[in-house]
């Protein structure tokens, strides 16, 4: 069983360390790690292309406009009309909230396809040094293995890094929707892996996705492998600092406002995803249900109270987690804020007994697994706390697989 100490002198050490770690994070990385958006050109160049088109004689509406306004005007378009405008504007309708969730699909395999020619002609440009045509090389590999029969993009993002977003399970009839959202160093070549796969977004997805299906088979499950933010690069000023999460937080809200449907939403949130939760909570739609965190290094609020959501909040972390040592405080705008484990902050605190380290939540057959699923189907009353007395299933009583109203 974790133990959380709080005694006083622990607590003076941990703020020493917390100071010591903020010097040497401006000593070695300075300030010139924060970083503004990049505009993504390719993107924009497509959205720019469809607010100059037309259809039927009259502008198509703006892009930037409601998912509702936009699934209108796409509810009276014909089949044949809605695949011309993803065929022309491959990048803008696949990224569009508001698009049928469909559509975003085709029209993100178009736009991967375009990618993945773009890179083939930089593979054997002589123009490029050897690194760059490598680079070009793994691009390339990840766009060829987005494209494979099955898969389901929803935001597709060739720009700088990259951003991708993918569904696991059926977004249109699902009954429970989850999202997993993760932590730094997180884009298109990092966006799945074969060694330690459950570590990357993929296979954070379809491990939970799994084991969602397993804890209850009669509840139809979507999963989302949600990396359509720029995460921060590594553990340095920018990863400790809340403004990538900030502009992450708009990207995320935007997609749960135009989820189809009205299925009850799941959020988990691993280590600097965490941090995206904490910013984006109080703007989240009620049909958010939870928000599970695990490795986290704080939601930039002192309690869970703070957060300004009605979902509930939950949280976990393995004994063995070196996030367990970061500073829980927010200094000159370095830090996230307290401890999400710890009794004051009043989250739901689960049992990850057995996740092994920073990255082992998603393995499956853990603990950390098991309640992450049970939460995703609503099966409340089986999730495992990580403390005796069984607090965070205080109050549940009513809860059900249908969520809340």
């Amino acid at each position: 069983m974790t133990s959380f100490d709080t005694s006083p002198q622990w607590n003076v050490s941990r703020a020493l360390l917390a100071l010591a770690v903020v010097f040497v994070m401006l000593a070695t990385t300075g300030w010139t790690a924060l970083r503004s958006h990049r505009e993504s050109t390719a993107l924009q160049a497509s959205l720019t292309q469809w607010e100059h088109g037309s259809i039927r004689g009259h502008h198509l509406p703006d892009p930037a406009a409601g998912p509702a306004r936009l699934a209108r005007f796409f509810g009276k378009l014909t089949p044949h009309e809605r695949d011309r405008l993803a065929r022309r504007y491959p990048l803008a309708v696949g990224n569009m909230n508001g698009a049928p969730v469909a559509l975003r699909y085709r029209a993100n395999r178009k736009a991967l396809a375009q990618a993945r020619a773009v890179e083939h002609k930089r593979v054997h440009d002589s123009r490029l040094s050897s690194a760059g045509q490598q680079d070009a090389a793994r691009r390339m590999e990840r766009y060829t293995s987005l494209l494979d029969p099955g898969r389901h993009i929803l935001a597709f993002d060739p720009e700088g890094s990259g951003r991708v977003a993918e569904v696991f399970g059926d977004l249109d009839t699902a009954e429970r929707v989850s999202v997993v959202v993760p932590g730094v160093d997180t884009d298109l070549l990092t966006f799945q892996r074969t060694y330690r796969r459950y570590s990357a977004p993929v296979g954070m997805a379809k491990a939970l996705y799994a084991a969602e299906r397993a804890a209850d088979p009669a509840t139809r499950t979507a999963v989302i492998a949600w990396a359509d933010y720029t995460s921060p690069d590594g553990l340095g000023v920018d990863a400790a600092t809340g403004l990538r999460a900030e502009e992450g937080a708009v990207r995320l809200n935007a997609l749960l406002r135009a989820l189809p449907g009205r299925a009850p939403v799941s959020m988990f949130c691993h280590s600097y995803g965490s941090v995206v939760c904490g910013v984006a909570a109080h703007g989240m739609p009620r049909r958010v249900a939870d928000i599970a965190v695990a490795a986290s290094p704080g939601m930039r609020v002192t309690r869970a109270a703070r957060l300004g959501t009605t979902a509930r909040v939950w949280a976990m972390r393995d004994a063995s987690d070196w996030v367990q040592d970061v500073p829980y405080l927010e200094l000159g705008g370095l830090g996230h804020g307290a401890d999400p484990v710890s009794s004051a902050f009043g989250a739901r605190v689960l049992s990850a007994r057995d996740a092994q380290g920073h990255s082992g939540y998603f393995e499956p057959g853990t603990d950390s697994l098991r309640n992450l699923a049970d939460i995703g189907v609503g099966a409340y009353d089986a999730v495992r706390c990580a403390r005796e007395d069984d607090a965070c299933r205080s109050g549940l009583s009513g809860a059900t697989t249908a969520g809340r109203a």
